[in-house]
């Protein structure tokens, strides 16, 4: 028995093409769930990179491990202090620890623990491989050589669980020219209108339609398939189909992996999941070509896994990402830590063939915004402490069945949801606290340090930027909600650090950018 896990970073549930998009985006992957489960509501818990795979190396949710946030304090593990074991908690409770206790050669080739500074995520690898020079933008075909060769060497051996992360749906959307692009006769989702576009200018934040590079600048190296602004629908469909061949090239890869491991002669015998780490807002809230929300299009992930006697279906039970986690350690046999982990298995559900799931779940956002989600019946429920400068108010609802891409906003017609939404947050945040060794929301800490990571520092440039673009309505409106955050002088310390952080990476940044555009 083999694991085959292809982490595709960035990748929304609702673009596989399996899963109803109209697009051909995922042939490979569709193939692997006609002969696997496709999960069709598995949410990461907490978002986006470095709390969701902080998440699901752990087992365990952001506000338990302390990881929310992309900088600060809140961007670490927290300590366990004097009660600290000769092997952390951390370490020997992680998902790839428990498959080397239960005799997996476990293997995994990433440069995430590099660019985030994650080293937890090495924790029970026997492999630990970064063998790409880039920091996150590396394409396929600079990742697959090092997993062939991974697969060449040991892939006919028994027992082994080899991660392999892809980046490509992750902007830069900087597929090869070569590749061309399969969508251009394509028209853009119907949901995203002219309409929708026209709304969404003159909305204010980083990664808005004015600003989808961030906060007004723009990538170092050249990217053809990202807009610099989104002012016509030609650069709506720029932006869906670049995100969509860069789903498209992943696709390629896996098919690639596939067929090596049929080379080999041990496909029969080899369970692949595929599945992300958080999805992409595509005009969702305002937000294009990033991930800023707890909100359905940041949280809501694919997955499949094709594994060995089990049943082809659709699952349509409620999810975390820490639940499939669990799972595959029960399927391969390892203990599941319980009385750590978060993350329930559910394998024997899969073995009989049907559904279970969780009544809702609880997702965290703090890298960003400062936000929580509830996702329960048919219902999103949004709370915001920080709005990340997109002016959105403190509470949000939404119906996901009739409105999945949140263009309806129903606080003001369902006050009986609404609040059923703050009660599902309220119990288990008490919950969590209760269980938590520090009984602390990283939350409090986000926001004592001046708001989530990527917006630190960035308000007062950016107040002038919504003047000078005609949104000086906007301008006063986050000078009100963020005073402090709008003063410079405020920033000086955390500016300083960030400029001489910025020249020892910028310059290697940039040869980077240039070498994968």
């Amino acid at each position: 028995m083999r694991i085959l896990y292809v982490d595709i970073d960035t990748l929304r549930a609702d673009h596989l093409s399996r899963a109803g998009y109209h697009r051909r985006t995922t042939p490979h992957i569709d193939a692997l769930a006609a002969d696997g489960v496709l999960f069709t509501q598995v949410y990461a818990s907490d978002v986006p990179c470095l709390p969701s795979r902080t998440a699901l190396a752990t087992g365990t949710f952001g506000t338990r491990n302390g990881v929310i946030n992309h900088m600060g304090a809140a961007a670490d593990l927290r300590h366990e202090g004097r009660t600290r074991p000769f092997m952390s908690t951390a370490m020997r409770t992680s998902w790839a620890c428990r498959l080397f206790f239960a005799g997996w050669h476990t293997a995994s080739l990433s440069s995430f623990p590099m660019r985030h500074s994650a080293s937890w995520w090495t924790h029970g690898y026997l492999e630990s491989m970064n063998l790409m020079r880039g920091f996150g933008d590396e394409r396929a075909d600079q990742v697959l050589p090092g997993a062939l060769d991974w697969l060449d060497r040991r892939g006919k051996s028994d027992q082994w669980f080899l991660h392999v992360h892809l980046w490509d749906p992750h902007t830069p959307y900087n597929a090869p020219e070569s590749f061309g692009n399969p969508f251009v006769d394509d028209p853009v989702p119907d949901w995203h209108t002219e309409q929708i576009r026209a709304r969404n200018w003159e909305l204010p934040g980083p990664h808005s339609a004015q600003e989808p590079w961030g906060f007004g600048g723009g990538w170092q190296g050249s990217v053809p398939r990202e807009p610099k602004q989104l002012a016509s629908m030609l650069d709506v469909k720029r932006i869906f189909d670049g995100y969509d061949v860069g789903i498209r090239y992943a696709d390629h890869a896996v098919g690639i992996l596939v067929d090596r491991l049929d080379q080999l002669g041990v496909l029969d015998e080899t369970a692949i999941l595929v599945s992300s780490d958080h999805g992409e807002a595509f005009g969702e809230l305002g937000v294009y070509t990033d991930h800023h929300g707890a909100d359905e299009a940041t949280t809501h992930i694919p997955s499949v896994l094709r594994w060995p006697g089990i049943r082809p279906r659709v699952d349509s039970g409620l999810h975390y990402h820490l639940d499939v986690a669990a799972t595959i350690l029960e399927l391969a046999g390892a203990s599941v830590p319980e009385e750590i982990w978060d993350g329930r298995s559910f394998a024997a559900a899969l073995h009989a063939g049907h559904d279970s799931g969780r009544e809702h779940l609880v997702l965290t956002q703090g890298a960003w915004s400062c936000q929580r989600g509830v996702r329960f019946g048919d219902h999103l429920y949004l709370k915001t402490w920080h709005d990340g400068y997109h002016g959105w108010p403190e509470d949000m609802l939404f119906d996901l069945r009739i409105d999945p891409h949140e263009t309806s906003d129903l606080v003001s017609t369902c006050p009986q949801v609404v609040e059923q939404g703050r009660t599902i947050l309220g119990d288990w945040t008490s919950e969590q606290l209760t269980r938590s060794a520090i009984p602390v929301d990283p939350m409090e800490s986000v926001l004592a340090e001046g708001g989530p990571g990527h917006c630190r520092g960035e308000l007062p440039a950016y107040l002038e930027r919504l003047r000078a673009t005609g949104r000086a309505d906007w301008a006063d409106e986050l000078r009100r909600r963020h005073p402090h955050e709008a003063d410079p002088d405020y920033w000086v310390d955390f500016r300083q650090s960030m400029e001489a952080l910025g020249k020892d990476l910028m310059p290697f940044l940039a040869k980077a950018g240039n070498r994968t555009a």
